[in-house]
């Protein structure tokens, strides 16, 4: 069954490519920063360039959560969307929001909190534009012929995203006080409430790509729930011993961390077992790839990578360094980038009646970006433990070890470049799939 209302989606999908292209423009400006080729630092210094590319991946991701939710909710409860009008009013919202903040950063309209820049009356505009979004939401739950838990999770986790973005607008005289509550944004969102939204998705494609009954699926699903709050939320006492909070975070943080993975390496086997159990062969492989892809990726990224140097004993080292880059590209790739890509292939020939599923183009995207990343990653990693030793073990100057390191970020230009080639296959493809069509959703 499809809905008209759904072919919303697809312009929060479109303003989520058109952002991650240019998060992806000024993540190459700073790598050749790194590697002394700064002509432009008079127009984008390194600071701001940095502030815009991690900024623009929040953006990106939320509006393609938020296309995501679009398109699920409705489907899951049976309902047209309760206002198109006002989903469009939403979009405009945020994309003005966006733009205004990146022009910000370039004029030094800034918060300078880190991963929290964005101008504070901003933060006022974006708590308007997210209440709107969860009004349509869960009104169109609320009045749906039903509320499954897969709705109901991918409910919850937007919903929470959108509560603990309040603490970051809270501002203290008190470095350490600022610092706690700030991370309530920055981790909770990532190692907690965002898991939700990506489990919510998985749990959708899963039931769609698979066969496998829904019943089974999603009490998969409450077990990764658990898991998620249990390790999300008191692992984020792994960053507190660093602001000056009481020394039993350390080890409450340390602990919880290492629970961290489990949470991940149970979606994995969960998109695994339900593949391998599936009683259908659904032509989309490509958004298959992804939605898997999604799944062992991040326990490799967020997972193993995050519990690598999250441990106190290695953390008290690494801590600030180009390991926490290492960990962040890859989980933030595979746990919610792929996420995104999958419900995009999956989404796309039903919004436009185009059955583009395993085209060239598509199957070259999905190998060069996962290549190209992993590359990136391996980068990092090289660059971030010879970091760690010249710094913290043998006391060197830090402009001296990174000007010493800089030879790994030509490794990664190189790796970054053939991540690109595949995000514009994958883009291209996007094009290529044209504007939704009222053929293709039709009320039944």
């Amino acid at each position: 069954m499809k809905y008209k209302s759904q072919k919303v989606a697809y312009w929060f999908f479109a303003l989520s490519m058109l952002l991650l292209a240019l998060q992806i423009t000024y993540g190459f400006i700073m790598g050749f920063d790194r590697i002394g080729m700064d002509g432009l630092h008079q127009f984008i210094p390194f600071n701001t360039a940095r502030a815009v590319h991690t900024n623009l991946l929040v953006v990106w991701l939320l509006s393609g959560f938020m296309g995501a939710a679009y398109y699920i909710i409705p489907e899951e409860a049976q309902r047209e969307l309760v206002s198109v009008k006002l989903a469009y009013v939403q979009l405009i919202a945020l994309a003005v929001v966006g733009v205004i903040a990146i022009i910000g950063y370039h004029l030094n309209w800034w918060e300078g909190r880190k991963f929290l820049e964005i101008p504070r009356a901003l933060d006022y505009f974006v708590v308007v534009d997210v209440l709107l979004f969860l009004g349509l939401i869960l009104f169109t739950l609320f009045k749906g012929k039903r509320k499954t838990t897969t709705a109901l999770v991918l409910s919850m986790g937007l919903l929470f995203a959108a509560l603990l973005y309040l603490p970051g607008m809270i501002t203290f005289d008190s470095q350490v006080l600022d610092s706690f509550f700030r991370w309530w944004v920055v981790h909770l969102w990532v190692e907690g409430v965002w898991e939700l939204i990506m489990g919510g998705i998985l749990s959708f494609l899963l039931i769609k790509l698979t066969g496998v009954d829904r019943e089974v699926i999603e009490k998969w699903l409450y077990v990764i729930v658990g898991l998620t709050f249990l390790s999300g939320i008191l692992g984020t006492g792994h960053h507190y011993y660093y602001i000056g909070v009481n020394k039993i975070w350390l080890v409450i943080g340390g602990i919880f961390s290492a629970l961290e993975p489990l949470a991940f390496m149970g979606m994995a086997l969960f998109a695994v077992n339900m593949y391998r159990k599936g009683e259908k062969k659904h032509p989309n492989t490509m958004a298959l790839f992804w939605t898997l892809g999604s799944a062992i990726v991040s326990f490799l990224g967020a997972g193993l990578l995050g519990l690598a140097h999250t441990l106190p004993q290695v953390n008290l080292y690494t801590h600030g360094t180009l390991v926490t880059a290492m960990h962040g590209h890859l989980a933030f790739w595979g746990a919610y980038a792929m996420i995104v890509f999958a419900i995009i292939n999956y989404a796309m020939p039903n919004l436009t009646g185009r059955k583009r599923y395993n085209t060239t183009n598509g199957r070259i995207a999905f190998w060069l970006a996962n290549i190209g990343m992993f590359g990136m990653v391996a980068a990092f990693a090289v660059a971030g433990v010879t970091q760690t030793y010249l710094e913290r073990k043998f006391h060197m100057d830090f402009m001296l070890v990174q000007k010493e390191i800089s030879i790994h970020f030509v490794v990664l230009l190189l790796c970054a470049t053939l991540f690109t080639i595949g995000i514009l296959y994958y883009l291209v493809e996007f094009v290529k799939y044209g504007t939704p069509t009222d053929e293709a959703l039709e009320t039944k």
